[in-house]
């Protein structure tokens, strides 16, 4: 028997089993291979490769199995007894690579069974049996009297013993948990789980559960309660909203269809955890990230329907007691799967519009606040995620509701949007006049006033940036137009911030100078009108705003964006009514 064939296989059956979320889902069950290879003297030796502590069978590789000297685990079924603690320490230094992954919780389960091929799955069938208000005669009805039944007891050493007790049997059903099945050959052990789940579901009429996405509208005040110590953005299954209206609801959502979807969804619906069912809605769930938020919907919504089936087909049902729940909510072998996770990003789970997104420093900024972990929602004439004229109050509407309506509220807005207007006043059109303050001007209070019942119904407090011009403060002749909008834009942030303060609502400006590359401003026409304007060359003009800073140096939207992200974030909690200038330092425009 080769290594590379069986562990490839090994491989396959598990992907098999994780591609299918009726028996496991996101990281859930494990699976083994008993295999021999060679040791570092070069001697065969009998080995048991399973699935990493964390590792997801649906994506899991030949790195996600640690191997372990089966020789060495067999003498501690001998044992009485054996803490967490020394478990672990004895796993590691029974492993054949010392740098491989941690192995499962379930690895001396899996080794005290003599099959060659173990495979342990949280079906959502199984589990209506298992949490039935008798598990051994649901089992015993629904699969037959070969298929053993053991009480609850956390994974570990003494469920490890417990199970092997039982190696007679066709398969093992672990009481409010999970499957156990093994066989000699990856295809006996594969089609074993199959056959049992298939004729359990026959039997509580467990249909194949779907999650059907909806919008999330309606739902601020809740977004706000979930995210008072960390952003969180929500997801909405609108296929649970029949289950969401049941008489017996409550008690669906006092419970989980098994131990394993805890970590990730909470101890019960409704309570401290991320998952709501709300009557008229459906499933209600809460995540750092929108991929983290629909994972959640689609773990409970198994949860649910399992738990649903099992009181339908039994009239009631048993679960963990309330000290069964702690200690498995507090267990540390089971919370160092959620250590492997990497740090979050600054912005992670922050929702944020951008305007004026689809180019320029506009695009930056969207692209920037996206890199640190903000979910962003782009706004602009054309090639955004919402495109029209922000001065008009329905596209503002538009905006608002999209935003909301997709992650359920709002922490920032970056008001971008502008174009340039020059003339003097003399000359230019009362037109174009009314353009500027319309696009530069009105349409930020537009969406200022749009976005306020949103963030006062949310109560935790919230960012508004407002990206000026350093006209604002040291106009040039000939660009009133846009020096006048721009000067109004700041103090509109500066009465933002007096009359957000009482809601925690931050408002300030930023006031860049000459962001040439990318941007739509700088326009031809405005290039020369500009250069004209200062008495240079066209092609020395930006040049020439380099060489009149402080800093002798090109101000580029990438320095915009680090201005941004700073107001943004929660690094500028104690700042309100401040104008940043990121201009490389004009002293015409230093704020007063």
């Amino acid at each position: 028997m080769s290594r590379p064939d069986e562990l490839d296989r090994l491989v396959e059956r598990s992907r098999r089993i994780g591609a299918d979320p009726a028996l496991v889902l996101h990281g859930g069950g494990n699976t083994s291979t008993k295999l021999v290879e060679l040791d570092h003297t070069g001697r065969e030796r009998r080995v048991l490769r399973i699935k990493g502590s964390g590792s997801d069978l649906a994506t899991c590789t030949r790195r996600d199995f640690p191997g372990l000297w089966l020789d060495d685990l067999l003498p501690l079924r001998d044992r009485d007894a054996m803490s967490d603690e020394e478990m672990v320490a004895y796993l590691a230094r029974c492993l054949v690579e010392p740098d491989a992954p941690r192995p499962s919780i379930e690895t001396l389960l899996h080794a005290f069974l003599p099959a060659a091929h173990v495979d342990h799955v949280h079906a959502d069938a199984i589990c209506a049996l298992a949490n039935a208000p008798d598990p051994a005669a649901a089992v015993a009805d629904a699969l037959g009297g070969e298929v053993a039944v053991v009480p609850y007891l956390r994974p570990g050493f003494a469920l490890s013993k417990l199970v092997a007790e039982h190696a007679g049997a066709r398969a093992v059903v672990l009481a409010h948990h999970g499957l156990v099945t093994w066989g000699e050959s990856h295809e006996e052990s594969y089609e074993l789980t199959r056959e049992l789940v298939d004729r359990a579901a026959a039997y509580v009429g467990l249909r194949p559960v779907r999650v059907e996405l909806g919008g999330a509208a309606g739902l601020v005040g809740l977004r706000g309660r979930v995210s008072r110590s960390r952003r969180q953005v929500l997801a909405v299954d609108v296929a649970q909203r029949a289950l969401a209206g049941r008489d017996d609801a409550v008690e669906i959502a006092s419970m989980r269809s098994t131990p394993d979807h805890m970590l990730r969804i909470g101890a019960e619906t409704n309570g401290d955890g991320p998952v709501f069912l709300v009557e008229g809605v459906g499933c209600v769930a809460a995540g750092p990230d929108p991929r983290t938020a629909r994972t959640r919907l689609e773990l409970a919504a198994h949860s649910h329907a399992a738990v649903a089936a099992t009181r339908d087909r039994f009239g009631g049902a048993s679960w963990l007691s309330g000290q069964e729940v702690r200690d498995f909510l507090e267990w540390p072998l089971e919370r160092y799967k959620l250590t492997l996770l990497p740090p979050p990003p600054e912005l992670q789970g922050y929702v944020a519009i951008v305007t004026g997104a689809a180019s320029g420093i506009g695009r930056e900024l969207a692209a920037d606040l996206a890199a640190r972990g903000a979910n962003v929602v782009g706004a602009d004439l054309a090639g955004a995620d919402v495109e029209g004229d922000l001065s008009d109050e329905r596209v503002v509407d538009e905006l608002v509701h999209a935003t909301v309506d997709r992650y359920g509220g709002l922490d920032a807005v970056v008001f971008c949007a502008g174009t340039a207007a020059t003339g003097t006043l003399a000359e230019v059109g009362d037109a174009q006049w009314r353009r500027s303050l319309e696009v530069n001007l009105t349409s930020h209070f537009l969406l200022t006033k749009r976005v306020w019942p949103v963030l006062a119904e949310q109560r935790i407090g919230g960012s508004l940036v407002y990206v000026a011009s350093k006209n604002a403060f040291a106009p040039g002749a000939g660009f009133g137009p846009y020096s006048v909008a721009k000067a109004g834009l700041v103090q509109l942030a500066r009465v933002a911030a007096l009359e957000g303060g009482p809601i925690g609502v931050r408002a300030n400006a930023v006031n860049p100078d000459a962001v040439f590359r990318g941007s739509k401003l700088w326009s031809d026409e405005v290039r020369r009108e500009r250069a004209a304007a200062h008495g240079v060359p066209v092609e020395e003009l930006e040049a020439f705003y380099v060489d009149r800073s402080l800093l002798r140096r090109e101000v580029t939207a990438g320095d915009v964006a680090e201005a941004v992200a700073f107001l943004v974030s929660d690094r500028s909690r104690a700042t309100t009514g401040c104008v940043v200038t990121v201009d490389g330092g004009v002293p015409g425009a230093f704020p007063r």
